[in-house]
């Protein structure tokens, strides 16, 4: 039976490996071969055969260096995918210094801030409907019809308030002796009737008067006010004349669809976050020992799958037992714990998990410097 054997050595050429994606990296070139010696000796050889050829080694070589990428990458998306979110998906961002920025907090605040009336990204409308003279009730989703307003509206605010209570502020004492009406008419004041208590009383007592006589019209008279339910709307107290009533809403459709943003180009998801496959050169010592085990433990897939095509090996006298199942479960727990073993180190990397331990280093130095013995300045 002829079974192709690692033959000892090595020599990588451009070209060897599936994809290409760092065969033109000198490093990588040089590493290569390097990597296919380590597998193999690791693997028994040359006590041991190894069945297997230069190309298997280049294959799990580039597969460990594009998932040690994945790995980082995904990190990286996972710590700054609201930073990045509408960011243009031209330029790669492999070698950015990604900044924290409140783009995607205000983003995920839009909402509140529509339905609080303080901005978001609902358009709110104005409009008006005549009320008539002991006409109480008023259907507003059939003023929205009527305007051809399709989807429906939902209310936001009714401007419907009770006069000032400054304009029916009464004082016997004010006059408009001395000239003083004339001077309060420059000041804009002269159309209410204290004109002279601007001056002559400190504000705090307009306000107290105003108060008094606001809670005075919503304990002995029937306040403005008015009841809005399914955008029926019922207004108190009933309308004595015709007047047109305002009111602020927004068209539900326009808050459905606000959820969806065309942004051709941009960043919309983690699918097109634009970081490509990592440089080999610049992965420092810490990522390549970690691409050479985890390229160890691919070559010992790859052994285990092909002894188990040749479970047996005839020898002259006596069969060999090839170890399939050893090498496969040897391969899989590795791959399993240098996974996660990668991404508990990523995580205690993060902007969160670093953060938490400044924190703890600064409070352990404030304990610390708590016990110094402190000095008495004497001036």
């Amino acid at each position: 039976m002829n079974i192709p054997i690692y033959p000892g050595s090595s020599s990588f050429f451009p070209g060897n490996t599936p994809f290409g994606f760092y065969d033109n990296d000198y490093q990588f070139q040089v590493d290569a071969d390097k990597v296919v010696t380590f597998c193999a000796r690791r693997l028994g050889y040359p006590i041991m055969e190894v069945e297997l050829q230069d190309i298997n080694f280049y294959t799990a070589f580039e597969e460990a260096i594009t998932t040690y990428g994945n790995e980082l990458y995904a990190f990286q998306v996972r710590d700054n995918l609201l930073n990045v979110l509408g960011a243009s998906t031209a330029s790669v961002l492999n070698h950015s210094l990604l900044t924290p920025t409140m783009a995607g907090v205000i983003k995920l605040t839009q909402q509140y801030a529509a339905e609080a009336g303080a901005g978001g990204n609902i358009e709110w409308y104005r409009g008006s409907i005549p009320l008539t003279a002991s006409v109480q009730d008023y259907d507003l989703s059939q003023w929205a019809t009527s305007n051809n307003i399709t989807g429906g509206i939902e209310i936001k605010r009714i401007f419907h308030d009770g006069p000032p209570a400054v304009t029916r502020f009464y004082d016997p004492y004010a006059g408009t002796g001395l000239g003083t009406q004339n001077l309060m008419d420059s000041f804009g004041f002269g159309a209410y009737s204290p004109s002279v208590n601007f001056v002559l009383m400190p504000v705090s007592y307009d306000i107290q008067v105003i108060q008094a006589i606001e809670f005075n019209d919503q304990v002995r008279k029937s306040a403005y006010s008015f009841e809005l339910i399914n955008n029926k709307l019922r207004i108190f107290p009933i309308p004595d004349r015709s007047i047109d009533l305002w009111f602020q809403y927004i068209k539900i459709d326009e808050r459905a669809n606000s959820a969806v943003q065309n942004a051709p180009g941009r960043v919309t998801n983690v699918s097109n976050i634009n970081f490509a496959n990592p440089n080999y050169t610049q992965i420092n010592s810490i990522g390549r020992q970690w691409i050479f085990e985890y390229t160890l433990a691919l070559c010992k897939e790859i052994l285990g799958y092909i002894r188990g095509k040749y479970s047996q090996v005839p020898i002259p006298n006596r069969e060999v037992t090839l170890n399939q199942s050893d090498l496969l479960q040897s391969a899989k727990d590795e791959r399993i714990a240098l996974i996660e073993r990668l991404r508990a180190y990523f995580d205690e990397t993060s902007r969160q998990a670093l953060l938490a331990r400044k924190q703890a280093e600064s409070d352990s130095a404030m304990n610390e410097l708590g016990k110094s013995p402190m000095q008495i300045y004497i001036g």
